[in-house]
């Protein structure tokens, strides 16, 4: 089974990390002691330029769960069909070819479901199989393409998709000016991005055409629900961000990733990439100290924070796809594919190119 195409869509509102500063500063300013603490944590984010599903200036006027949950699902539906356009195309097959899809989001939600309204707008066959997750947030990636390769381990003449759709503008909270809103409303973005897993008796599994899925591995660190995660209030999703992230992920991701090894009789030694979810500056560093890598060893992890932010779920699938157009493995090399979020946890993907 192989990871064959992976498909990116933006909204087409994309700014400076400066511009989105100061429209929240004016926004906020009234409510904060020091409006420039925003602008100084964002300026540490490690973030360049992020897109938005709405011009900055039509946010105030979202001012209740309702409407920001109303806009999430038309938006998330059309950037979601953007996205599996693109990863289908990339792969050269077809909706109808699809046997399963996986939808992963962290925030907004709907019922029915993301997925079944694309399948409602495109041609995948009405016996498809249809597995949405919400919760996991930022891990929902890394998480996403384990539960796919798992679908297709069984059915290996089939291919599942994995679609990740994450608007996370629609998550500023006006009412809330802690440090934890504040940083998440300069670190993270919005994006889509749609995953083809092909199985190993498909046309696409049997050729040598992208990474294949070797092993997968969850991890869940318990007493951690405070890390990270969602405050459901009355205008929607408040977050829930501890300063604690960059530590859980120094004291627990070098055992993960050499336990998960050695279970695959590998060692650290073996691994030539690592294809890192782009949680922020500190978790970057955290993981990088943790495994004792180069500088360079995230570049392309870092490259996507600087260009797009931190796109929860969506983002270590928008790195997997600069690997596939841009980095690809030697042929017979490993990489790992890993992601941590909500719960805390982590989700190792071992991969052979």
């Amino acid at each position: 089974m192989r990871i064959s195409s992976v498909g990116t869509a933006y909204p087409p509102n994309r700014y400076h990390q400066s511009v989105i500063a100061e429209a929240l500063r004016d926004r906020w300013q009234h409510k904060m002691e020091e409006p420039r603490l925003l602008t100084r944590l964002h300026a540490n984010c490690g973030v360049e330029y992020r897109h938005t599903v709405f011009p900055l200036e039509q946010y105030p006027a979202l001012d209740t769960f309702r409407k920001t949950n109303d806009a999430w699902i038309k938006a998330a539906v059309d950037l979601g069909q953007q996205a599996i356009c693109r990863s289908l195309d990339h792969a050269g097959i077809s909706p109808e070819d699809i046997s399963a899809i996986f939808f992963a989001s962290v925030t907004g939600i709907s019922s029915p479901t993301v997925d079944a309204r694309l399948i409602n707008r495109l041609p995948f066959p009405v016996n498809i199989k249809r597995t949405p997750i919400f919760g996991l947030g930022c891990v929902a990636g890394a998480a996403g393409i384990a539960r796919a390769s798992d679908y297709v381990r069984a059915f290996p003449t089939h291919y599942a998709l994995l679609l990740s759709v994450e608007l996370c503008s629609l998550t500023w909270q006006d009412d809330d000016q802690s440090i934890a809103n504040l940083i998440s409303s300069g670190l993270f973005g919005d994006g889509a991005a749609a995953v083809v897993i092909a199985g190993a008796e498909t046309e696409l599994g049997r050729q040598n055409r992208g990474p294949r899925v070797l092993s997968t591995r969850s991890t869940f660190y318990r007493n951690t629900e405070r890390v990270m995660g969602w405050d459901i209030v009355e205008s929607g999703f408040k977050i829930v961000l501890s300063p604690d992230v960059p530590r859980v992920v120094e004291e627990n991701l070098l055992q993960n990733v050499e336990g998960f090894l050695a279970d695959n009789n590998l060692t650290r030694d073996d691994i030539s990439t690592y294809i890192f979810h782009s949680g922020g500056p500190k978790v970057l560093e955290a993981m990088q100290t943790s495994l004792g890598l180069p500088p360079d060893a995230l570049a392309p992890s870092w490259k996507s924070l600087r260009e797009v932010g931190n796109l929860s779920a969506a983002s270590v699938l928008a790195v997997m796809e600069d690997y596939l157009k841009v980095h690809p493995g030697k042929p017979g090399s490993y990489s790992i594919l890993a992601a941590m979020g909500p719960a805390f946890c982590s989700e190792l993907v071992l991969l052979q190119w």
